[in-house]
């Protein structure tokens, strides 16, 4: 017989089928988070500013944006801006969510808000979402798993690309894995018309916007997106 509690066997329960749940989207994160170090370092940021980007950013498109910024040498306030606007989609999430976590302290606020991503999300609004029979207020713990098991994975990938990044000849050239990277990311949300105008859109813009200076046609390209993506969802 358990020494564990009732409620906190089901905490328990929860926590490890959020992190099981995780673990197929993790096959997929980790080469991004070690191609996200090598380029780090590629880009001039020392290794240790390249692990604690991924610990206190901990958003794997804005430090992919921002290493190419800092690389070409963009002012600061043009490389937060553009951080922001790629993670307005949180704002989304959080608002997705906010229906099941409105009960807890703010503690577990804090702590859910850190590790919201999408991956994160995508699994915990679908467990959310899902009929149980169990009690709702121990699904939080669910979210944490998930949550939890892509933080741990993300560093300890960001650790082993920075190592490897560290042992690449200076000669290599690793520029074009980002466009790989980013375009792995962009097809499979590529589900309907507003996605595709989206995209589309955003793409044109950036190819035209291409000669502005700091990077500046990253923003227009994501504005541009986001507003198409919105007026398409209207007819």
């Amino acid at each position: 017989m358990s020494s564990l509690t009732p409620a906190r066997s089901e905490f328990l329960a929860e926590f490890l089928a959020g992190m099981r749940d995780e673990l197929p989207i993790l096959v997929g994160v980790a080469p991004f988070g070690m191609i996200y170090g090598v380029l780090a370092l590629g880009a001039g940021l020392p290794p240790v500013t390249a692990q604690a980007m991924s610990s206190v950013l901990f958003a794997g498109s804005a430090q992919f944006v921002t290493v190419q910024l800092v690389s070409a040498s963009a002012p600061a306030w043009v490389i937060i801006l553009t951080a922001f606007v790629v993670n307005l989609r949180h704002a989304l999430y959080s608002a997705s969510l906010a229906p099941f976590v409105q009960h807890l302290p703010w503690r577990w606020k804090l702590l859910l808000s850190y590790l919201l991503t999408d991956e994160a999300y995508a699994v915990a609004i679908t467990h959310y979402s899902a009929p149980s029979n169990g009690t709702r207020l121990a699904r939080h713990w669910y979210f944490f798993g998930a949550g939890l098991a892509l933080w741990a994975t993300w560093q300890l990938s960001t650790a082993v690309g920075v190592f490897l990044g560290a042992q690449t000849p200076a000669g290599w050239s690793l520029d074009f894995t980002l466009a790989l990277t980013f375009i792995a990311l962009v097809i499979p949300g590529l589900k309907d018309r507003p996605h595709l105008a989206a995209a589309l859109s955003a793409g044109v813009t950036a190819v035209l916007a291409y000669g502005l200076p700091f990077k500046l046609g990253l923003i227009a390209a994501a504005a541009v997106g986001i507003l198409v993506g919105m007026w398409s969802e209207t007819k």
